[in-house]
C-alpha cells in the first residue's frame, strides 16, 4: 500500500474539555499508522489529567495496533494521566477480551468506567 494511502487510513478530531483530551479515532489501526495515533496522542499526557480515545469509528485493529494501545496505557500511567477507551466495536472488543486486554485497560482509572461499549 503506498505510505499515502496508508496515513489517511486513520484520522483523528481532538476536543478539550478542561483537562480531559478527546481523540476521535476515525479508519482502521494497524501496521503502518500505528505511529500516527502515538504521535497524537502522547503529546497530551502533560497537559492531560484524562485521556479520552474514543473508538466509535474504529473499524479494526491488528496486532500493532494493540502494541500501541498498550504502548500509550504504560505512557499515560508513568506521565500521570489516565487513558480511557470508549465505544469499542465488536472487532476491537473482541481482539482485546482475546488477548486478556480488557482487563488492563479496565484497571486504568481510580475513578468511574475505563472502557465503555
Amino acid at each position: 500500500m503506498p505510505q499515502a494511502a496508508a496515513a489517511q487510513s486513520l484520522t483523528f478530531n481532538i476536543e478539550r474539555k478542561g483537562s480531559t483530551a478527546i481523540v476521535h479515532c476515525h479508519g482502521r489501526l494497524y501496521a503502518g499508522v500505528c505511529n500516527n495515533l502515538y504521535n497524537t496522542v502522547h503529546p497530551l499526557i502533560p497537559n492531560s489529567k484524562r485521556i479520552i480515545l474514543d473508538l466509535t469509528d474504529l473499524a479494526s485493529v491488528d496486532s500493532m495496533g494493540l502494541g500501541t494501545l498498550v504502548r500509550l496505557y504504560v505512557s499515560a500511567k508513568s506521565g500521570g494521566s489516565c487513558l480511557e477507551l470508549i465505544n469499542l466495536g465488536k472487532q476491537v472488543r473482541e481482539l482485546l477480551g482475546i488477548t486478556n486486554l480488557l482487563s488492563l485497560f479496565g484497571d486504568m482509572c481510580e475513578k468511574g468506567v475505563a472502557i465503555k461499549f
